[in-house]
């Protein structure tokens, strides 16, 4: 069966929410656009702000430590420059969060309070760079076969936020892309190149209905496959226009 394009997603915020659009254009050797632009630091990450630049991830909050994230809705206009987030606890709030950081901090610090992830909290921003899990810019892909598959195992529905990937493939058979590695692939009018598996954490464990812990995706991975991978990263090596029900050929 041919592959095409079935969602699209970005996460302005790292964590707080994921956005599904329409299209997208990939810009050979960065990020997807507005994914991960900002990131929340916690008390123990030393962010200098005259120097600021990509950290790992554990520098930031997220639902691997505050599983409540997981229930967080976003909205991002590009053109205003101001997000909506609401979470079922917190209520609503829309902001600038260019010039409402402290506003932005002191709404998402609930849902860190009694984790080990305490404040103060800082809003972080670096010119040109994602608050990705790894540094080279990449675009996370993964397929609705294979969750298809890992929701089986589970015996238990898996929502899409739970993975944060970028590009959501239909078609092909369950696991396959897990072979794309070194391998090229066209998506729309891009060309990226697959570089590694995306090796899942216990952020994936975080149910984004009830914020609590549910299905252990890590370990019932590495029990079925012996690793914990699900999706893969590749980076765009010939930019151009993606869109929702765009082929995909590797």
């Amino acid at each position: 069966m041919s592959l095409q394009v079935s969602a699209l997603c970005r996460h302005p915020v790292k964590s707080l929410g994921e956005e599904r659009v329409e299209q997208v254009t990939l810009t050979e050797g960065a990020p997807m656009p507005w994914d991960r632009v900002w990131a929340i630091a916690h008390g123990a990450t030393e962010w200098n702000p005259a120097n600021p630049k990509w950290e790992i991830p554990s520098n930031f909050l997220n639902q691997t430590h505050c599983p409540r994230m997981a229930q967080i809705l976003v909205a991002f206009d590009e053109t205003s420059g101001e997000m909506t987030l609401s979470h079922p606890d917190l209520g609503e709030i829309r902001l600038d969060p260019e010039a409402e950081q402290a506003r932005l901090c002191d709404w998402i610090a609930p849902l860190a309070e009694g984790t080990t992830r305490s404040g103060p909290y800082r809003l972080c921003k670096a010119a040109g760079v994602a608050f990705t899990d790894f540094e080279d810019t990449h675009i996370a892909i993964a397929s609705h076969a294979s969750l298809r598959a890992l929701e089986e195992m589970a015996g238990h529905p898996l929502e899409l936020i739970r993975f944060r990937m970028n590009i959501w493939v239909e078609g092909g058979a369950p696991w396959e892309e897990l072979d794309w590695v070194d391998r090229e692939i066209t998506i729309g009018g891009a060309r990226l190149r697959v570089t590694a598996r995306d090796q899942r954490c216990n952020a994936t464990t975080a149910s984004p209905v009830t914020g609590q812990r549910d299905v252990q995706i890590p370990a019932l991975l590495r029990r079925r496959f012996g690793h914990m991978d699900f999706g893969v990263y590749a980076q765009v090596i010939s930019g151009g226009l993606v869109r929702q029900g765009d082929p995909v050929h590797v």
